[in-house]
């Protein structure tokens, strides 16, 4: 028989730290999870309700619309940060990651302000008849703001992570700057790109108050299960909660197995 070896003392002390917090994450989502398992009865009867449904819906969509508003404008920004030097890049790297340590009513107040009839965008939007308080665009203004930094984090690290000399390769055999992004960077940084989008769209989706400050109608989920809490208490809002957090990890998931191991693959150096 082989001896069994034990694992050295720093992976059982790191094993067991990291423990620790797989624990909590664990029992906070059995804790709203097994009462709902235990009545699926009333589970499947408050999914199926059209103000849940719609309110879905509507946050999924205004997640995924963020994230292919951040796909067009912050994949750009994002590969400069990563390849370029200029006069104040550490400036615009802080105004990316400023919404990280905003505290969320803040942000939805800043997005209140600029956005609102009276705003300096939303002023000239009103004219034409698009308005963002209590509209689906408002709601999607919030989130893109509250998710920009995730994103742009990690497709930047992405774009770090590949070789600049494979593009300057494509380059010497013919092809522009901007056909050895979209032929080199963009699919060696793919990991990346899908790891940010996940991230952006499960920080969007699960905003709360900067949604709230610009559009508390209509209502995404987050807004929903506030609101039933108020009203009701745990039992009002307890089973949309869950089914947010089902259809989320299943979403997840799904994404993650499609990408499949491009990250590890194609982001080695």
């Amino acid at each position: 028989m082989r001896p069994v070896r034990l694992p050295d003392p720093m992976t059982l002390a790191f094993a067991l730290a990291g423990g620790v917090l797989l624990a909590y994450t664990t029992l906070a989502l059995l804790v709203i999870a097994l009462p709902e398992i235990g009545s699926l009865h009333h589970l499947v009867t408050v999914a199926m309700e059209t103000e849940v449904i719609e309110s879905l819906l509507l946050t999924f969509a205004a997640g995924f619309i963020t994230v292919g508003i951040l796909f067009l404008l912050g994949t750009p920004l994002a590969y400069l940060l990563a390849r370029e030097e200029f006069t104040l890049k550490r400036t615009v790297e802080g105004l990316v990651d400023l919404p990280l340590v905003l505290p969320h009513t803040v942000a939805g107040l800043m997005v209140y302000l600029l956005f609102m009839a009276r705003g300096p965008l939303g002023a000239p939007f009103a004219e034409i008849g698009i308005f963002f308080e209590d509209a689906f665009l408002g709601i999607v203004a919030a989130m893109v703001f509250v998710s920009t930094p995730y994103y742009v984090g990690a497709v930047r690290e992405g774009f770090h992570r590949v070789p600049l000399h494979l593009e300057n390769v494509a380059r010497t055999l013919g092809a522009t700057r901007f056909q050895a992004f979209t032929a080199v960077a963009l699919p060696l940084a793919r990991g990346h790109l899908v790891s940010g989008a996940l991230m952006a769209w499960g920080r969007a989706v699960g905003e709360f108050a900067a949604v709230v400050m610009i559009a508390y109608f209509p209502m995404v989920i987050s807004t929903l299960i506030y609101q039933r809490f108020s009203t009701g208490g745990l039992a009002e809002s307890r089973s949309v909660a869950f089914i947010m957090v089902l259809v989320s990890f299943l979403i997840f998931l799904i994404v993650r197995r499609v990408a499949g191991g491009a990250g590890r693959v194609h982001d080695r150096p």
